[in-house]
């Protein structure tokens, strides 16, 4: 595992859950995210690799990606 980490907000960027930064910005504000199943209001949360975030999209379906599994995040 890693001991680099990337921003909630960027993740869910890079990862392509989310089309621009302004999207996933309003998601987490939104309440729509969670990470480990714990939603989580905070843009610049820290991600480690492991890490389960979710988000529930506007058309009332569920995305998910793992941080360093699913997504091969640019340590």
């Amino acid at each position: 595992m890693s001991d680099d980490v990337i921003r909630l907000g960027q993740f869910l960027k890079y990862s392509g859950l989310a089309s621009t930064g302004g999207e996933a910005r309003e998601w987490i504000q939104a309440g729509l995210v969670k990470v480990e199943g714990e939603v989580e209001t905070r843009r610049g949360r820290q991600l480690t690799d492991g890490l389960r975030v979710e988000v529930e999209l506007p058309d009332g379906t569920t995305e998910e990606a793992v941080v360093g599994e699913d997504i091969d995040v640019p340590w």
